[in-house]
């Protein structure tokens, strides 16, 4: 039987009634098998472990996705896969954040939530974490690499971005198609699953906190991207642009990004598309750009690009090397 540790960082799957006030409250994992007894039908082991204080999503941040991922170190090797319990506002991110910072990852990391707290009749959290655990814990399939299950589908994390609020179907895939769906039975999609890599897990302890997402609009201004290219110690910045990395071509915004580049900031260009890539110089809008030295972010999404770049600014000094890995496809978070 296969060992699984079951991990709640907090989020509304982990909420259930008050029998006695009504009011929603976390429950205990450790009674995870009395809220959901059909568990015990699964063929594994199940443990869990609470994060105290849990943490809503929306106070995500990377402290709290370093402490996720030297847990899964330290419990690597007594279990054969983890499902991660997450709110859904910042799950892309940290998704993304962990594939990165799991390095020769061979075992399953599933990160689930739901949009219904588990205690309510229309819960879409059952289904999130039965099939979490049981894909997790298959034995004919391993997929090793850091995914999201929700709405039946299994996702590669650093591929995905939250496209609904209001739906089961939260999570979308622009750029990559699900690893598995689940319907009446699971159905694998082996050749877009990751290879194991037969090599000793290697888990990072350090990510670059100072960068941040800039998104091109109409009234974008001179002012605004001289402020945020002088905010004290910035590494990095994550240029979110038209369609195919498409930007401004006044002076101002050119001057603004050349002068950002000087200082030594690195800047990626990301589609604010939720499909698609970037081909800086396919448009003349993205020439300019492309002269400067501002580097593709290919299909990368922007949860992904995000923590790509603190993984690289925090884990590596020399220039040269953070732009190419940069460049490179280091978890299968961009097309090659």
């Amino acid at each position: 039987m296969k060992n699984i540790l079951v991990i709640y960082t907090g989020g509304t799957i982990g909420m259930v009634k008050d029998t006695k006030s009504g009011a929603l409250r976390p429950f205990d994992m450790k009674k995870i098998y009395e809220v959901l007894p059909i568990l015990r039908k699964l063929d594994c082991n199940i443990d869990t472990f609470q994060f105290d204080p849990i943490i809503d999503s929306s106070d995500m941040n990377a402290k709290v996705w370093l402490s996720l991922a030297k847990k899964i170190k330290q419990e690597y090797d007594n279990y054969d896969g983890f499902v991660i319990l997450h709110g859904t506002d910042t799950m892309s991110y940290t998704a993304s954040c962990l594939s990165f910072l799991l390095e020769n990852l061979n075992k399953p990391v599933i990160i689930t939530g739901s949009q219904l707290p588990l205690g309510m009749i229309r819960t879409d959290g059952r289904d999130n974490i039965i099939s979490s655990i049981e894909i997790a814990s298959n034995n004919s399939v391993l997929i090793p690499e850091v995914c999201i299950f929700f709405g039946n589908k299994l996702f590669r994390g650093n591929r995905t971005t939250k496209l609904n609020a209001e739906y089961f179907e939260a999570f979308y895939s622009g750029n990559y198609p699900s690893l598995a769906k689940v319907g009446i039975n699971i159905s694998y999609k082996q050749h877009l699953i990751s290879s194991c890599q037969n090599k000793s897990l290697k888990v990072y302890d350090n990510l670059c906190q100072d960068v941040v997402i800039v998104k091109v609009c109409p009234t974008i201004q001179e002012s605004f991207l001289s402020a945020i290219i002088n905010i004290p110690n910035l590494k990095g910045i994550v240029l979110e642009t038209y369609g195919s990395g498409n930007a401004p071509t006044n002076d101002y915004f050119l001057c603004s990004i050349e002068k950002a580049i000087k200082k030594g900031i690195t800047v990626m260009n990301v589609t604010q598309c939720k499909a698609g890539s970037v081909e800086m110089g396919h448009y003349e809008a993205s020439c300019g750009l492309m002269n400067l030295g501002v580097i593709s972010g290919k299909d990368i999404t922007t949860e992904a690009a995000l923590t790509k770049m603190m993984f690289v600014l925090g884990n590596y000094k020399d220039k040269k090397e953070q732009i190419e890995k940069l460049k490179e496809n280091l978890r299968g978070e961009i097309s090659i």
